[in-house]
């Protein structure tokens, strides 16, 4: 967890060297929401949290980290020992990990002495942002694509270096995917892992029978990309090596199309292979595809089993950043309130209350005392340092699948145009303190 300590911005310990030597550690309260509007964006998949949870749980300033920051000979050799110290002592509230929530809502809150509070704000920020980013993206293609459709991320190759890959490989798995082509990912968490092959090993042989066979002697499940050359023309051929594989007591996986008029073409694919007695060949399409462009291909009348994303996944194309903050909320004196313009703060400790019902749900946010009908959605996490063991994540997956077809038909429409933000409420106990501060001073 070195790395991970160190993942802060300077300002986080400049601040927390001066609350040191000023005695000012008392309780503080730290939360963190996505600010709304969040365009593109109706509900989010809340992400991120049980890797927030185990940073807190593991955080260290190893000799390396204090040496280099007292080479920068801007913090007092007391704060440095201070950290040589440090352990998390604080309590993590927080949603569960694939939650639905929404913009404006608190997805944790953390309560610690403040210097701990406060350091920690930075990598929070950085995997809650960025999981809930790409897991709430796979939910929309999870929409998009329907219930029975293999969606796979296929995406490493263009995500913003290694280690978001397997970030993406995760959230996008988390928000409804099937599996991942990133091998790496497969190994460090356990998720499935999917690929077929590349147009280059069909151009690796004499001819594109040959490498079909090849392929197929080689792969137990193969499935063959049949459009390097002539789209229909690969679908006879792949036909072909069905009929060779089902003499052989085996079978052709699929086919994959990654170019061209895809509706038109996967319809002819279909009924090539249909009319042949070869209903069992699953046709999975890949080439810059997302909720969008999946809906239009439907729309369009095309047929695929599957669906392989790759850059608007991993980058999230039509909305590349999450607007979360980490905004103090509460200290010692009592609620705090930012005024800024535009920026403002809801003050003090919160609980977001849940009502459902069928094709319905409401959410109000209340002050942490309140009590409301519904259920809570933050629950206590992680005490005194010690967090609660992550759930399996296939479980998760499940009811991150369940959830989303239970939401409101008016939050599974997939729309390019903007559409308003789904709303959600205040407790009386909350709109009461927000007009009791608007008068206070700064």
């Amino acid at each position: 967890m070195q790395e991970h300590g160190m993942t802060i911005d300077l300002y986080e310990l400049t601040m927390a060297d001066s609350y040191w030597r000023r005695g000012m550690n008392g309780a503080a309260v730290f939360e963190l929401f996505v600010r709304p509007p969040v365009p593109h964006r109706r509900f989010l998949v809340a992400a991120g949290v049980e890797a927030a949870l185990e940073y807190l749980a593991q955080l260290r300033f190893k000799e390396p980290a204090l040496a280099y920051l007292r080479s920068l000979g801007l913090f007092s050799e007391g704060f440095l020992d201070y950290l040589a110290g440090f352990r998390f002592s604080g309590e993590v509230w927080a949603v569960h990990e694939g939650e639905i929530v929404f913009p404006g809502e608190p997805l944790l809150y953390v309560r610690a002495p403040r210097i701990e509070a406060q350091i920690v704000e930075t990598y929070l920020l950085n995997v809650v942002n960025f999981h809930t980013l790409i897991a709430s993206k796979a939910a929309r293609m999870r929409l998009a694509a329907g219930r029975g459709a293999s969606l796979a991320d296929f995406s490493p190759r263009r995500d913003h270096g290694p280690a978001a890959a397997l970030g993406v490989a995760y959230a996008s798995y988390l928000g409804g995917f099937d599996g991942t082509s990133n091998v790496a990912a497969g190994m460090s968490s356990g998720l499935p892992v999917i690929g077929t092959m590349a147009h280059s090993y069909v151009m690796s042989f004499a001819n594109e029978l040959e490498a079909f066979r090849a392929f197929a002697a080689d792969h137990p499940r193969p499935v063959l990309l049949i459009d390097t050359y002539d789209t229909l023309r690969g679908a006879e051929r792949a036909l072909q090596v069905a009929r060779e594989l089902r003499a052989q007591g085996r079978s052709l996986a699929g086919v994959r199309i990654d170019s061209g008029d895809l509706p038109t073409l996967t319809r002819k694919v279909r009924r090539i292979f249909d009319e042949a007695g070869f209903p069992e060949v699953q046709i999975f399409i890949s080439g810059d595809l997302d909720e969008y462009r999946i809906q239009a291909f439907q729309a369009a009348g095309g047929v695929a089993d599957g669906y392989g994303v790759g850059t608007r996944l991993g980058v999230s194309y039509d909305l590349p950043a999450l607007g979360g903050v980490y905004k103090l909320v509460e200290d010692e004196s009592g609620p705090r309130v930012k005024k800024s313009p535009g920026k403002q703060t809801l003050p003090g400790r919160k609980q977001v209350w849940r009502t459902e019902g069928e094709g319905e749900l409401a959410d109000v946010v209340a002050l942490a005392g309140e009590e409301l009908p519904g259920r809570p959605l933050l629950t206590r996490r992680l005490t005194a340092g010690r967090r609660e063991p992550a759930r399996p994540l296939a479980a998760v997956r499940e009811e991150v699948l369940q959830s989303l077809w239970r939401l409101p038909e008016d939050l599974r429409i997939i729309a390019h145009e903007e559409r308003p933000q789904y709303p959600v409420s205040l407790s009386p106990g909350l709109r009461g303190l927000v007009a009791e501060l608007e008068g206070a001073g700064d």
